[in-house]
């Protein structure tokens, strides 16, 4: 399975041949996925660039935290919602439906996650990253405070503000190159 060299609306095709390296990553993610996620396809034209990428993506997604890999997918589609990012909103939408089993939960997350059915804790952590994301300037001690009485660590803050602002990044940089979501995930888990 090749990338798509249409991931986005600029002209940088995808290095031909990719790296060993990199052919091995895309392998595994179509083996795991059915499909090779148009964000690293989009990447794929720079071998320093995409590793750079996916270097950080891993650890703030998959490596060890507190936070569950639900709970930093509902931090990303909650960023991306008020950056009204496409590509993220049905990606991480996408991934907040297979993780909880809840196609209602994904949905709500997408369209404004005030309406889904959170408990204190998720919409604590939410609120802080929707701050972050509308007016970091105005986080002060009590917003962390706010987050310590349910429950979170200052690891677990340091996560929270790690995964919005990866997102609030990544949202803007999809937004500029018109980074197209990979079809599939439309469909998937609903």
């Amino acid at each position: 399975m090749k990338p798509d060299p249409n991931a986005t609306a600029l002209d940088l095709p995808p290095m031909d041949p990719l790296p060993e390296r990199t052919q091995k990553y895309f392998d595994i993610c179509a083996e795991k996925l059915g499909l090779i996620p148009n964000v690293l396809a989009a990447y794929a034209f720079d071998e320093a660039k995409l590793n750079a990428f996916t270097g950080i993506y891993n650890d703030l997604m998959l490596g060890d935290s507190n936070l569950t890999k639900l709970e930093r997918e509902m931090i990303a589609v909650a960023v991306s919602s008020v950056n009204r990012c496409f590509y993220c909103l049905v990606a991480h939408g996408q991934t907040v439906r297979e993780l909880s089993g809840d196609p209602a939960l994904g949905e709500a997350l997408v369209m404004n996650y005030r309406v889904a059915p959170l408990d204190a804790r998720q919409r604590a952590m939410l609120d802080f990253a929707v701050q972050m994301t509308e007016a970091s300037y105005h986080i002060e001690e009590p917003d962390r405070q706010r987050l310590r009485d349910h429950g979170f660590s200052d690891r677990d803050i340091w996560d929270i503000a790690a995964v919005a602002s990866f997102f609030n990044m990544t949202n803007r940089m999809a937004s500029a190159v018109d980074m197209r979501p990979n079809a599939e995930y439309h469909g998937q888990n609903r």
